[in-house]
Order: structure tokens, then sequence, then C-alpha cells
């Protein structure tokens, strides 16, 4: 996994809205990338809602919020619309980008192991640089840590 301090791997993946995002692109601002499993599941929706609740705070803070998973443009767009969410979301239908962070590996549900994205997430500076890494994310508090470290020098 990538670890604070190290520069974060730029790349380029499809939003929602069909752009084309690229992480270097978006250099003089804070990012918060995170990485969630699927789309409209009850983990997902729970920490998606909780920026979405808290996005007035995410933008006084010139914090742009990217939220990865390996979900389609398709399933995202009625995600976002579903939710009201007002951040973009992007697709890493090859987990490609979810490889590079180290955040995609074997899991395990009820007794049967599958490979998936491991809900993390990586506040990263202005500079490109990973300010904080939050692994193993509890959805229902994560805002308020994002925000906390996003605040933070």
């Amino acid at each position: 996994m990538i670890a604070e301090g190290q520069e974060a791997p730029d790349f380029e993946l499809t939003s929602d809205t069909g752009e084309t995002v690229k992480l270097s692109g978006l250099r003089g601002k804070p990012v918060v990338l995170y990485f969630y499993p699927k789309d409209d599941t009850p983990g997902c929706t729970t920490q998606a809602c909780g920026i979405r609740d808290a996005y007035g705070e995410f933008e006084r803070a010139g914090a742009v919020v990217l939220g990865v998973s390996p979900d389609d443009e398709r399933s995202h767009v009625k995600f976002r619309s579903k939710y009201e969410l007002p951040f973009t979301l992007l697709a890493d239908t090859e987990h490609a980008v979810a490889e590079r962070y180290g955040v995609w590996g074997e899991k395990k549900y009820m007794g049967k192991k599958y490979m998936g994205i491991s809900r993390s997430t990586f506040v990263i500076d202005e500079d490109g640089k990973v300010k904080k890494v939050f692994e193993k994310v509890t959805p229902a508090t994560h805002a308020d840590e994002v925000l906390a470290a996003l605040a933070s020098d």
C-alpha cells in the first residue's frame, strides 16, 4: 500500500460524466481519493452519503473528492443520481489504479474468498504527496476523520 509521505501514483480514469480525470491535473488542491468496493451497497452508501452531508466542509477545505470503485460509469451515474452525490466517481473497472495504490486483494465473506477493494482513503496534498492514509475505513465516521486530516498540518 502507498504510504504517507510518498508521491501519489498518477492515473487517468473515466468519471461518471464520461470525462477523463487525471490526478496530476489536480495539483494545487488537496485531493481525497477514496476507494470503495461497490456502488449502492449498504457500507458504500453510508460512506458516500457521509461525505455528501459534509461536502460543504470539504469545499471550504478546498478539497477535490474522488470516489473510486471497479463499477463502470453507468453504475456510477445511477449511484450518484440516486443519492445526490456532489462529488466525482471514477470507474476503475480493471482495478489497475486500486492495484497501484495497494488496495486490491483477496477478501473473505461468509467463508468464500474473492478479489476486491479494501475500503481505503488517501488524502493527497497540493504537491501530490500522500498526507494521510486511512485503511479499513469505518463508513459511518469516515467523513469526519478525513476532514480532521485535511485540517491538520
